[in-house]
C-alpha cells in the first residue's frame, strides 16, 4: 500500500501534536512536530536577549539564523522524538508558558517560516510523514493527499492548556493562558507571511467535545479511505 503525506494544521491548543503523534504510530509513518521548530527558534531568542526584554530585536535574530541547528532524536523510552537545540535536549523547556507567549511573533518572520519550511520539506519528500503546524496543508505541503484542519473553542483550549502547565508544576492562572490562547490565535490567523487558515481542501475538525480516543478513531478512518483510494 502506498504511503502519503498528512498535513494536520489548526489552532493553538486543539491537540495537534498528540493526535498527529498517534496517528503516526497507528499507521507506521514518520511524525515531525513542526511547532516544536518554532519554539526551538524562539527559545534561542529569548536566550541571546533578541526577544523578551524591553526592545525586541527581530533583526538581530535574523542575521544569527545560520546559528541555529535543529534536530528530532528519537527517545525510545518516552515513544517519541525529543527536539534539539545546538545539541542539547530543550523538549521541557520549549513547552513552558514563556516561549508560548513569544512564539507567534517570532512565527511571523519570514526568513525563520523559509528557514523552517525548507528543513520541513525536506523531512517529507519521501512521504510516509504526518506533520503538524499553522502552513502545513497551505505552504509545507499544499499537494498532500490528507489535510485536517483542527479547531476548538478558545475557552475550551485554554482550559486543557491550563490543566496541562498545572500538571508540569507551573504556576498560572487560568485567565492567563486564555488571554495567550486568543493573543496567538489572532497573530497566527492575522501575520503577513503564511497566516493560519484552513486548506480548501482540508477537512475541518472541531474536537470540542471529544476525547483523545475518539478523535483518533475518526482521524486514523479518515486516513486509511485517503490510503486506500490513492
Amino acid at each position: 500500500m502506498g504511503k502519503i503525506t498528512i498535513a494536520i494544521d489548526g489552532y493553538s491548543s486543539t491537540g495537534k501534536s498528540t493526535i498527529a503523534n498517534q496517528l503516526a504510530k497507528a499507521l507506521d509513518y514518520v511524525y515531525v512536530d513542526t511547532g516544536a521548530m518554532y519554539r526551538a527558534v524562539t527559545l534561542f531568542a529569548m536566550r541571546e536577549g533578541f526577544i523578551g526584554g524591553e526592545n525586541d530585536n527581530l533583526n538581530g535574530l535574523v542575521d544569527v539564523l545560520p546559528k541555529v541547528d535543529l534536530k528530532f532524536v528519537y527517545n525510545k523510552s518516552l515513544g517519541y522524538s525529543e527536539m534539539y537545540l545546538n545539541g542539547e535536549n530543550v523538549e521541557k523547556e520549549i513547552r513552558t508558558l514563556p516561549v508560548s507567549q513569544q512564539v507567534s511573533k517570532i512565527a511571523t518572520i519570514e526568513k525563520v517560516r523559509l528557514k523552517l519550511v525548507g528543513m520541513q520539506q525536506e523531512m517529507g519528500k519521501k512521504k510516509g510523514v504526518v506533520m503538524d503546524g499553522r502552513d502545513i496543508g497551505t505552504v509545507v505541503f499544499p499537494d498532500a493527499e490528507f489535510k485536517i484542519f483542527m479547531t476548538a473553542s478558545p475557552e475550551t483550549r485554554a482550559f486543557r492548556r491550563y490543566k496541562e502547565l498545572l500538571d508540569k508544576g507551573e504556576k498560572v492562572s487560568y485567565d492567563e493562558v486564555l488571554k495567550n490562547v486568543q493573543t496567538r490565535d489572532y497573530i497566527d490567523s492575522h501575520r503577513e507571511f503564511s497566516p493560519l487558515r484552513k486548506a480548501d481542501d482540508a477537512i475541518e475538525f472541531d474536537n470540542s467535545d471529544m476525547g483523545l480516543k475518539e478523535q483518533l478513531e475518526r482521524i486514523y478512518n479518515f486516513a486509511l479511505r485517503k490510503i486506500e483510494g490513492k
